[in-house]
């Protein structure tokens, strides 16, 4: 009889203390930032923009949470551009220095994208594939649940009215962290993301550049790329923004 994925990955995690030597707990701690980034164009057009971002780790024992939420709004020439939500949250169960276990959940909602909402619900493996005293790569994946819930779209002269839905479909997610620091105030990041399933696998980059101001006050400008490769007919497949922000870290 076969085993679906999502069971397989679940037995890897329970087994995972069996073929390694668990690392002794750590302590309590709370790390994280919060940004806002805003900008403001005029000219031919006017527009303003502005985001807001908060993660949050805690570390404790065998076990790491972390949560990240981020908000971004603008307009242009007074009519609204741009309208999106998300978060994630992630539990992960440390086995080794190198190999977690974990459970993610996300949720996005963007008003431009043809969506209503999409969520994502998966487990699987991480494994900390370098550490130096300068960058660190983190890869990580497994299987999952997508929802996506489409919104309706009206007739047009050429494509005819298309009813709001519901696609509910297993897939597998896989994703990147990586970190680089030229020193004690500038750091590059870069965090790639896959989300895979056979109605539409959704790709996300997002490359950044921070240096320190003064105590725990940074500016970073960050450059975000989503692509959508089956997104509703009428809406682009590609998404960019570049933002610069102030951000505020708890070490």
């Amino acid at each position: 009889m076969n085993s679906s994925p999502i069971a397989f990955i679940a037995c890897s995690l329970l087994a995972a203390p069996a073929f390694a030597q668990t690392p002794p707990p750590a302590p309590s701690k709370w790390t994280g930032e919060g940004s806002l980034s805003a900008g403001y164009t005029t000219g031919n057009t006017q527009t303003t923009d502005g985001g807001l971002a908060i993660n949050a780790k805690h570390a404790g024992g065998l076990w790491t949470q972390q949560g990240n939420f981020a908000a971004d709004y603008g307009e242009t020439d007074g009519v609204e551009s741009k309208n999106r939500l998300a978060a994630s949250g992630q539990v992960n169960r440390v086995f080794t220095p190198a190999w977690n276990g974990y459970v993610r959940t996300t949720w996005e909602r963007d008003e431009f994208s043809g969506f209503d909402n999409r969520y994502f619900l998966g487990l699987g493996m991480s494994y900390k594939a370098w550490e130096t005293p300068k960058s660190t790569l983190t890869v990580e994946g497994g299987p999952g649940y997508k929802i996506d819930e489409v919104r309706p779209i009206e007739a047009t002269a050429t494509d005819p009215a298309m009813p709001a839905m519901t696609k509910r479909t297993f897939g597998a997610r896989a994703g990147s962290n990586f970190k680089y620091d030229f020193n004690d105030r500038v750091s590059l990041s870069d965090t790639s993301e896959v989300v895979y399933s056979n109605t539409s696998t959704q790709l996300s980059n997002g490359l950044a550049l921070t240096a320190g101001l003064m105590g725990n006050l940074s500016a970073r400008v960050s450059f975000d790329v989503r692509h959508d490769t089956h997104p509703p007919d009428s809406f682009k497949s590609t998404d960019t923004a570049t933002k610069f922000s102030l951000v505020y870290k708890v070490k």
